[in-house]
Order: C-alpha cells, then sequence, then structure tokens
C-alpha cells in the first residue's frame, strides 16, 4: 500500500508539469496582444557609436507576467554594468498602456506606451535620476528583416537631447545579468 501512495504523488509531479509545458504560447491579455511579436524573445542590442575597445551592448528579455496580465521586461548594459526591470500593464482608468522601470541605480520612471503594426512609442516620467534627466521619449519597431530598431531622447536639464540609438537583433542564449 505504501508503495502504491508513492507512486501516485510521483505521478502527480511527474505529469501535472508536463501538462502546464504542453501551452507553450500562453495568452496575454487582450489588451497587450499588440506586444505579442516582442514576448517571449531575448535581444541583444549594439548602441550606435558603440566600438571594441567601448562596447555598449544591451541584453533585454521580454516575458508574459502575471498571468498574461502584464508584460516583464529585464534588461542588463555590459553585462550587468546598469540595468533595469519594466512592468507593462493595461491601465483600465486610462484606456492605456502603462509602464513602470526601476533602474539598478535606484531612479525610477512611470510612462506610457502607444503600440501599433509592430511598432511602439513611450512617455516617461523620470524620478530620482542624478543626471539631471526627468523625461524619455522612445520608439521603437521590429523590422523586416527581423531586427527592433530603438530611439529615445531625454529631457535633461530642461532640454531636449538625443539619447541612444540602438539595434536589436534576436539572441535567445543571450542572458541579462545584474551584478
Amino acid at each position: 500500500m505504501k508503495f502504491y501512495h508513492i507512486w501516485l504523488v510521483l505521478l502527480f509531479f511527474l505529469i501535472i508539469p508536463v501538462i502546464h509545458a504542453g501551452d507553450t504560447s500562453p495568452a496575454l491579455n487582450e489588451n497587450l496582444k499588440e506586444l505579442a511579436p516582442f514576448v517571449g524573445k531575448t535581444w541583444r542590442g549594439v548602441f550606435s557609436g558603440s566600438s571594441a575597445d567601448k562596447p555598449m551592448i544591451d541584453i533585454s528579455r521580454w516575458e508574459r507576467a502575471l498571468n498574461g496580465n502584464a508584460v516583464r521586461i529585464l534588461h542588463s548594459l555590459n553585462e550587468g554594468e546598469y540595468g533595469g526591470e519594466t512592468i507593462i500593464i493595461w491601465d483600465r482608468e486610462k484606456q492605456k498602456l502603462i509602464y513602470f522601470y526601476f533602474t539598478t541605480e535606484g531612479f525610477y520612471t512611470r510612462g506610457t506606451m502607444e503600440i501599433s503594426n509592430n511598432q511602439f512609442t513611450s512617455h516617461e516620467y523620470v524620478t530620482g535620476n542624478k543626471n539631471g534627466i526627468t523625461e524619455v521619449k522612445a520608439e521603437g519597431t521590429i523590422k523586416e528583416d527581423g531586427t527592433l530598431y530603438s530611439k529615445s531622447s531625454y529631457l535633461q536639464n530642461g532640454e531636449w537631447v538625443d539619447g541612444h540609438e540602438v539595434i536589436y537583433t534576436e539572441a535567445p542564449e543571450a542572458e541579462v545579468n545584474f551584478r
């Protein structure tokens, strides 16, 4: 009798994960569907102006989160020199995508995002940045060749300045690292 009980428990722990693992494309909330082309992918981005002696490489992982009611993005620059985590959700009251971004440098942002046809635009407000950045605007596009292009500008010390420009390629083997 004891063996039978252990066998049932073992089957339970072996079969249940297989049943859940069979669902390889869990659903996103209807309002997050436009993010689907980005989700489940790891991207490796090379900043314009990056060089062998001064690399600027970003690894970004987009994931389904909170039972499909959010998208989580983890990223790290230069193997953890800097990084952050973003949570994107649908705000029912505002009827738009909003997000929060928390960084390894201790500042955070809150913003809104619009997305359509594999393109997104975002506008965020920054709290606690030591370099005087108070707002960031960005745009991104998945190009026909499968690359992801991203460009930003910052409101820094009261003036809008060009930010980064990055071209990402899918890199399933890449890992987001934090120190």
